[in-house]
């Protein structure tokens, strides 16, 4: 087994995933440091002046956390398809955007981040070319990748990446997967990571489903270096979860996730709701649907509608617990 490299190896044996879009804060990754464990500022959906200011922020406290990027990886959607479903979208309510493709502001994030090196980035969504791995690498940043097939692993691996996230089909939020087109497989994340294990020496930290202790424990007994947990935390004290996303999470009312490309094109696991039960049909196309769906999904957070939100949930979105983040982890690892 590879051993982890630095800041990584004297952390805990349990990551806080990077979660776009609000949940993870300066405060959650401090907090992780604080217990020894090892979080991400998620990078996603903000702008390379608003990454700058939170890597500000959590350095004021700690210099061991990462940073995550979206790797550009688009998947197009013609003009037709997405005026088919735009159309369909017209009935939630809100004015809604023309069409629009970005890269997340890809270039200049990974300028910030050459320019002022953090310890550890890591990519989601796609892979980075071996030329600007290297370049992370020459100022002393340590690179991980999301994957989740033994194909993608050995894929980073020849890329030059440090460390693999192997991450499981019952991850909460979008999949890692490389081609969108292809929804991600069910299969025991401890069987995964030894299927990882056979196709690449890299370190591997397992994420996706994990709930408890015991879940720990069998991905570091299937070879893992470590686990990730992100639905877990996101009824914390620490965390950015919005109130009726964090409301759905302990509502009865859901009783089970599926994964759906109703809310941005790519595929995710949320909580079944309304939303995801009426458009479980919409197309492949990220980012474009994610800019097309805002609009509903900041309206139906301010209404507190959770059955218009993508309340994003891991399969074991039940033992998610409203405690500070330092009692969560203590209890994976006991």
């Amino acid at each position: 087994m590879s051993q982890l490299p630095e800041p990584l190896r004297q952390s805990r044996p349990v990551h806080v995933a990077p979660m776009a879009g609000g949940p993870t804060t300066p405060t959650l990754v401090i907090a992780a440091a604080r217990f020894g464990a090892f979080a991400q500022l998620a990078a996603g959906y903000r702008s390379a002046e608003q990454l700058a200011a939170e890597i500000a922020e959590v350095r004021t406290r700690t210099d061991r956390f990462g940073v995550n990027l979206f790797a550009p990886n688009p998947v197009p959607i013609s003009d037709d398809d997405y005026d088919a479903y735009r159309s369909v979208l017209e009935a939630e309510g809100p004015a809604l955007p023309d069409k629009r493709e970005d890269d997340d502001a890809w270039g200049d994030k990974v300028a910030l981040l050459l320019e002022d090196p953090v310890a550890v980035v890591s990519f989601t969504f796609g892979l980075p070319d071996a030329a600007l791995v290297a370049e992370f690498r020459k100022r002393g940043t340590v690179t991980m990748q999301s994957v989740t097939t033994p194909g993608e692993a050995a894929a980073a691996a020849e890329r030059g990446i440090d460390v693999l996230v192997v991450q499981g089909e019952a991850a909460g939020g979008h999949s890692a997967v490389l081609d969108p087109a292809a929804a991600p497989l069910w299969q025991p994340l401890p069987e995964l990571v030894r299927d990882v294990r056979s196709a690449t020496t890299l370190p591997v930290i397992a994420a996706g489903g994990i709930g408890g202790a015991d879940d720990v424990e069998a991905v570091r007994l299937a070879g893992a270096d470590a686990a990730m947990i992100g639905t877990l935390v996101l009824r914390t004290v620490e965390a950015g979860t919005g109130a009726t996303h964090r409301a759905a999470l302990a509502d009865p009312v859901f009783d089970r996730t599926a994964l759906t490309r109703a809310f941005t094109g790519r595929p995710a696991r949320a909580l079944v709701n309304r939303f995801v039960r009426d458009h479980d049909d919409a197309p492949l196309g990220y980012p474009a649907l994610h800019h097309l769906t805002k609009p509903i999904r900041t309206a139906a957070a301010a209404a507190g509608d959770a059955q218009s939100l993508h309340l994003w949930a891991g399969r074991s979105w039940r033992a998610a617990a409203d405690a500070p983040l330092a009692d969560v982890l203590e209890a994976l690892l006991t």
